[in-house]
């Protein structure tokens, strides 16, 4: 570079010369697989050849679905005179062979080749180690199938996904599970970083909706059927039926033939797969009937795709070139072809802008790398790709529809607009019921209609078609039982030392009383079923406890419920549920009713008996009052003694009323 600053030329036999100088000098001498990097004769900066790296396990449902999608991407690529230009697009392809250490050495002989991106792995524990090479050589790592959300963490730069983050699946399932009401979950995953990782984001997304896994059932990756028979056994003692599958495509289907001699595919079972169900699926030409009526009833989510005739296409010329290689029965196409192709395609567009803004494709020497020629390995054939900052920062502003929809990355590199699609199984083949998008939530309509529409999630615009579950149930299934290993629900109550008509300590069999106990036990006897319960008082009995505390042990799962005069509101709404007002707030007295018998005399009941006699004495005071005041000048008072009787009787009874009809004349009567 030193030379190419300091010569200076001023006839155009020197710019000539200077040209040539620097065409030669930007290009490596030696090109990917041991071939030169020849001049391209339009275009004196570009190289004649580029090399892409493609790694995954060839032998698998994705793998097999795979390799002619990256075969035809290519071809279709170089005979595009439209992009690179005349550059040739080579792919290097390497066998992982499902195994982590192959595929780490696999993924070294790759970069000897010195690709400008790597197209893979199809593992997600594969990718976790292989980042870390493509962090150290600053080679972009797209893969086209591995989901683990951690990937997406800011210790892999050079990592991108072109499918979909699990993140997005997880949500979805937790909204699904959501819009059931459902509220505990039986995660069964394959224990390494794909389903850990992604168990885990599963969690994540429930508790957002208020609900929880209540048991995590871990599966030795390639357990045989006794192991998986054992597992499934402790499952099936758990409270919740509702299973949320997530393994594996090549070994998942033997969870459900293991669960079926079980009797845990009737009704009352829940199960929910993850798109590995459908990979498997999809993969099977023609449908295996047997399968169909095995997963009857099975809900299971696959990545959305939108229809359009490039994609037709394209399957087409996908099944030509597999039916030259192999006759598999379970060589079918899945959706993991197609982000394969789209990555190809991505990596071309992206070379496309990156030769077209000047920049060049060079290599260097690892620093970090000479000191190991000592070793059999020559990791000092590993070379640093200079510009692979710079030509992952240009994927990463490619915007462009391909056959998975549109492609373009936000801010934490994953794909805009995900979606999925959910399907029932049936003993016909799988039936899509609707779609899940971030946009909209669920839908019976294709999620890119909606996307021109404002975002609403909300539970009243939440659509599917009717679901078939196991054992042909319509209506959704419970999802929980009592476990025959489970525990009473457990009832916090507040130990009150005042106002103890509402909750108290009490000596009966359920060891509390009061108005809000005796609502809740009106409501347990309602159901149909037996509840198991154990009241426990929540306070020391000396003063009233904290409420705000109570709630925080419910949230804290110290208590499964909490009964008592607990206040709504907004800030409690945030960490528990509850139930329909049956007070309303304000100051009100609350007293114990006792039985009585219907009867003529019940007027009298307001007033004591010598409350009543008080006053009707005090009545007859003032009619003799009356009467001593009014006879000597009132005829109305005068007359027989028993008439002046009557009238000082009936003086007395008609002033409650008003209605007497004596008239008073005297100054103090009146």
């Amino acid at each position: 570079m030193g030379f190419f600053v300091m010569m200076r030329c001023y006839d155009s036999m020197g710019l000539m010369l200077l040209l040539c100088v620097f065409g030669f000098w930007v290009l490596p001498t030696k090109g990917a697989g041991g071939e030169s990097f020849l001049q391209n004769s339009y275009f004196p900066s570009l190289p004649s050849s580029v090399n892409v790296g493609a790694l995954f396990t060839y032998d698998s449902f994705i793998g097999r679905a795979a390799k002619p999608a990256f075969v035809a991407a290519i071809e279709e690529v170089n005979a595009d005179q439209s992009i690179l230009r005349g550059t040739k697009l080579n792919i290097v392809f390497q066998d992982s062979d499902c195994s982590g250490f192959v595929g780490t050495m696999r993924a070294l002989q790759l970069m000897e080749n010195k690709v400008v991106a790597a197209i893979g792995p199809q593992s997600s524990g594969l990718g976790h180690i292989i980042s870390h090479v493509a962090n150290e050589l600053h080679v972009p790592l797209l893969s086209f199938a591995a989901t683990d959300p951690t990937l997406s963490s800011l210790q892999f730069p050079y990592f991108l996904r072109t499918t979909l983050n699990d993140n997005f699946q997880m949500k979805a399932i937790a909204d699904f599970v959501s819009y059931c009401r459902w509220r505990q979950v039986v995660a069964i995953f394959v224990d390494d970083e794909y389903g850990r990782n992604g168990v885990s984001a599963l969690g994540d997304a429930l508790a957002k909706k208020r609900a929880k896994i209540s048991y995590k059932a871990a599966i030795t990756p390639g357990a045989g059927n006794s192991s998986i028979s054992g597992l499934l056994a402790s499952v099936n003692l758990m409270e919740s039926r509702i299973f949320v599958v997530h393994v594996n495509p090549d070994s998942g289907l033997n969870i459900f033939s293991v669960a079926k001699s079980l009797g845990m595919m009737g009704s009352g079972y829940v199960w929910i797969t993850t798109d590995w169900l459908l990979t498997a699926l999809d993969s099977m030409e023609p449908l295996d009937t047997k399968a169909m009526d095995l997963l009857q009833g099975v809900v299971a989510f696959r990545h959305y795709t939108p229809e359009s005739e490039k994609k037709r296409r394209f399957k087409a010329r996908w099944k030509n070139l597999r039916s030259k290689e192999s006759s598999r029965s379970d060589d079918g196409f899945n959706s993991y072809a197609l982000y394969a192709y789209d990555s190809v395609w991505l990596v071309a567009r992206a070379l496309d802008v990156f030769f077209s803004q000047g920049n060049t494709v060079t290599f260097s020497s690892d620093p970090n790398l000479k000191n190991t020629n000592d070793s059999n390995i020559k990791l000092s054939a590993l070379d640093v790709f200079n510009e692979g900052e710079r030509f992952l920062q240009t994927i990463l502003e490619i915007n462009y529809t391909g056959l998975t929809g549109k492609i373009e990355f936000d801010s934490e590199k994953d794909r805009i607009n995900p979606a999925y699609d959910i399907l029932n199984i049936k003993s016909t083949g799988p039936q899509r019921v609707g779609y899940w998008s971030n946009h909209t939530g669920f839908s019976v309509v294709p999620p890119e209609t909606l996307y021109s529409k404002p975002s609403n999630t909300s539970a009243k615009n939440q659509r599917l078609n009717e679901i078939i579950w196991p054992g042909e149930v319509r209506k959704p299934p419970r999802g929980w039982v009592f476990p025959d290993n489970g525990k009473p629900l457990i009832i916090g109550v507040p130990n009150r030392v005042s106002y103890k008509y509402y909750a108290s300590k009490d000596n009966n069999s359920l060891g509390v009383k009061g108005y809000c106990i005796d609502i809740f036990e009106a409501a347990v006897q309602l159901l149909p079923y037996p509840v198991p319960r154990t009241y426990v008082l929540y306070g020391d009995g000396k003063r009233n406890p904290s409420y705000d505390n109570l709630i925080g042990e419910v949230n804290a799962n110290s208590f499964d419920v909490a009964v008592g005069d607990v206040t709504i509101i907004t800030n409690r709404t945030k960490f528990v549920d509850f139930t329909q007002p049956f007070m309303e707030s304000g100051l009100v007295v609350v007293a114990p009713v006792k039985g009585a018998k219907s009867s003529p005399w019940s007027f009298l009941k307001p007033f004591t008996i010598e409350m009543w006699a008080v006053t009707g004495a005090l009545f007859l005071f003032v009619g003799a009052v009356i009467w001593i005041l009014e006879h000597r000048f009132n005829e109305e008072f005068r007359g027989p003694p028993r008439r002046q009787i009557i009238t000082v009787f009936w003086f007395s009874f008609s002033t409650m009323f008003f209605s007497h009809r004596e008239n008073t004349v005297s100054t103090l009567g009146s």
